[in-house]
């Protein structure tokens, strides 16, 4: 293909209207309805066809990289097995065949670069039987080497919890079993809530990726040993970890401490005791505080405590019922008793102490939640809405568009928000955590639209390792 058709595929989305021709009963004509995906020099290419009652189709072709859309497809046929249209804006032809079962076009691009589409088949707790079943054995048995407090693990494809099931205690001296309805704490992956409230507010026009922070949060100018000349930190620097704040201040411990309610007040009181160890913009480096900052930022840009905006803005739409950024009467009775191994000793104290709050740690580590409540989150995270949160088109721009820090072997990268691992066939897509007493793990493989979920109330030497647990699973379930 000649590059400068390849460059016109790259922008395109296409608008199809296929038109279904019969060949006297010689092939079956295959069901195409469904939403597939392709790749042309590692563009995303997405096509969503739909057939209505007549049995005509109508469909969009998105190239997710480059967020285009609206452009008509012409001259559209399937006819049998063999699919075909032109692009007449762009004087391209696509002509392919396709499988029995409708899942797989491929095909080529002016008789020349192939493109092949794949169908999207949504996972289902029946087609992944099989594999459900080995991963219950292989918790099961990683609990048991394990035993303090609980797992609770859940499956999530496209739009749905398909499978979860929770191992062990929720409360070991009450031998209170955990379920899929109980509250466990999310750490860092409270950072991607933080980063949607950036792009909530981007989205609206109230903020800029680019924009300093200092001028909604002047504050941050406490902060020791700033670059000569260096240019301030924006708030797309401290959403990717590349802002040059160190990750904690000095003296943690005594800014760790104090009522959820008072998080900035603790935030503000810390930052004179934060460092500078890099200029802004130079490389990345997990920042705790500055996520704190981040938070405080956005909720003055909002005119909304942050407290408040989180569950007005993200919760609430989401029809996530059992969370919270702090403890509350409707979350409190289904909480976890947290666990934290000290040697072969097991600590609950230091978890409990730590429910009356985490100090500045809040945009950057402070929500509640359930398996079936991350679930939503889940997948909202993979495109399905809904739009009160942020429009789909949105979220692809930020999740394929911008720029993502990575290490010098490509391995793992850091975006706005999240964590992407390359795994040996897909690139995983999430964020883990971990507090006193709790971890939990979000991990995505967003081209075979499955998530899985791993929330435990313990931490340290002797515990199941929620991270790992929940990447090793997603491969299998990848396979």
């Amino acid at each position: 293909m000649r590059h400068n058709t390849i460059h016109k595929l790259l922008w395109v989305t296409l608008m199809c209207i296929p038109c279904i021709h019969s060949t006297n009963g010689q092939t079956a004509t295959p069901s195409v309805a469904g939403n597939y995906r392709a790749t042309l020099w590692r563009t995303h290419i997405v096509l969503h066809l739909q057939q209505d009652q007549t049995g005509s189709l109508t469909g969009t072709l998105d190239n997710v990289d480059q967020g285009e859309s609206g452009i008509s497809c012409a001259q559209i046929t399937l006819s049998g097995r063999q699919l075909s249209f032109t692009v007449p804006q762009f004087q391209l032809t696509y002509k392919g065949e396709v499988t029995a079962d409708g899942n797989t076009i491929s095909g080529r691009v002016d008789q020349d670069t192939p493109l092949i589409f794949t169908r999207n088949v949504r996972a289902s707790a029946a087609s992944l039987s099989a594999r459900l079943a080995e991963l219950d054995s292989t918790v099961t048995a990683d609990f048991a080497q394990h035993p303090v407090g609980s797992v609770t693990i859940g499956v999530v494809s496209a739009n749905q919890l398909i499978w979860t099931k929770s191992y062990g205690n929720a409360d070991m001296e009450n031998h209170e079993p955990a379920a899929k309805d109980t509250v466990y704490r999310l750490g860092s992956i409270t950072k991607m809530f933080t980063a949607l409230m950036l792009e909530q507010l981007v989205d609206s026009n109230k903020v800029h990726l680019s924009d300093p922070v200092e001028k909604y949060f002047p504050d941050l100018n406490t902060v020791q040993g700033r670059f000569p000349g260096a240019p301030p930190i924006t708030l797309i620097q401290l959403a990717t970890h590349t802002s040059g704040l160190g990750r904690e201040p000095d003296d943690v411990d005594k800014y760790v401490h104090g009522g959820v309610s008072d998080w900035e007040k603790t935030l503000i009181a810390a930052l004179p005791h934060v460092h500078y160890i890099f200029e802004p913009g130079t490389r990345y480096s997990y920042s705790n505080i500055g996520y704190a900052v981040l938070g405080a930022a956005l909720a003055r840009a909002a005119g909304q405590p942050y407290l408040d905006y989180v569950p007005q803005h993200v919760f609430e739409p989401l029809g996530m019922t059992h969370s919270a950024v702090e403890l509350t009467p409707r979350v409190l009775p289904q909480l976890s008793k947290g666990y934290q191994m000290d040697g072969k000793a097991v600590d609950a104290d230091t978890p409990q102490r730590e429910q009356a709050g985490r100090g500045y740690k809040v945009p950057n580590g402070a929500i509640y939640t359930t398996v079936g409540d991350l679930a939503r989150f889940c997948s909202f995270l993979m495109g399905y809405g809904p739009d009160a949160v942020l429009k789909t088109g949105s979220l692809q721009r930020y999740q394929y568009q911008l720029a993502i820090p990575s290490n010098s072997q490509l391995t793992r990268g850091y975006g706005l928000g999240f964590e992407l691992t390359r795994q040996d066939s897909y690139l995983a897509f999430g964020h883990t955590g971990a507090v006193a007493g709790y971890q939990a793990a979000l991990e995505i493989n967003r081209d075979a639209e499955i998530g899985v979920i791993v929330l435990t109330n313990s931490i340290g030497p002797g515990t199941v390792n929620a991270g790992d647990l929940t990447l090793s699973s997603l491969d299998l379930l990848s396979k």
